[in-house]
């Protein structure tokens, strides 16, 4: 198993001399140097790494992105507004950013590069992997899935050595058993869009990632995901705050 390095950051809301927001981080050791992934909330995500930025799913809602990190990249997972915030984007997109999104997304961002999913790049060294993210139970009233396939991306990065999967809106869907050597992985729970803790057990148990945060879990609680898993030695569960 790779060695881990983890320093736990917890500070205060607000840096009074800065004025830039804080919020909850753990950092990594890499093959590429220490990457540091920073828990914005919801389903918000900062990493940087070798001064790369990286935002996945920018929400104004749940950060101030006048005050955040510009990014070098942005990821986008599908088009629901509390993923696809073009406002957030604004304020963090440089010049040269890159933005990948699904298909879904490309009317509200032009700029953006499609990948679809099974498709793969890389960007400073990163490699980038879109997969497949959608519901296979839960329905809206109309008889229609929160997440049809096809429509969302979930994404796997590879910083050398170290492999974090971001799932995105999805379900314990069967593409989830073909991943392999995770490291960190973000799999969403709450209902009715998302999982319940039993699914998100039941898709942990078939990848079994070292580490495994729940996020986007709403107002579930996700102690119950750490019962779940409680006699899986290795998988071990991290509770950030994410509402």
């Amino acid at each position: 198993m790779k060695k881990l390095l983890l320093i736990i950051g917890i500070m205060t809301a607000t840096n009074l001399f800065s004025k830039t927001p804080t919020f909850e981080s753990d950092v990594f050791e890499t093959s590429m140097g220490k990457l540091t992934i920073t828990f914005i909330g919801h389903g918000s995500l900062m990493f940087e790494v070798n001064q790369t930025v990286i935002h996945v799913d920018p929400v104004s809602q749940f950060g101030n992105y006048s005050l955040l990190p510009q990014a070098d990249l942005i990821l986008i997972t599908h088009d629901h507004y509390d993923h696809l915030d073009p406002a957030a984007i604004k304020k963090i997109a440089k010049s040269d950013t890159k933005i990948i999104i699904p298909s879904v997304c490309k009317k509200a961002v032009l700029e953006g590069f499609v990948m679809q999913n099974g498709a793969s790049t890389t960007f400073n060294n990163i490699s980038i992997e879109a997969v497949p993210a959608y519901n296979i139970k839960h329905k809206n009233d109309k008889g229609e899935f929160f997440h049809p396939k096809g429509m969302g991306n979930g994404y796997v990065l590879t910083f050398g050595n170290f492999k974090v999967y971001v799932a995105g809106d999805t379900e314990n869907i069967p593409e989830m058993k073909s991943l392999k050597n995770i490291d960190v992985a973000f799999l969403p729970m709450n209902l009715p869009f998302t999982m319940t803790p039993e699914m998100v057990a039941d898709a942990a148990r078939s990848f079994k990632p070292k580490i495994l945060y729940p996020y986007h879990y709403g107002n579930t609680d996700p102690n119950q995901l750490v019962k779940l898993l409680k006699n899986e030695p290795n998988i071990e569960v991290r509770i950030r705050k994410l509402r």
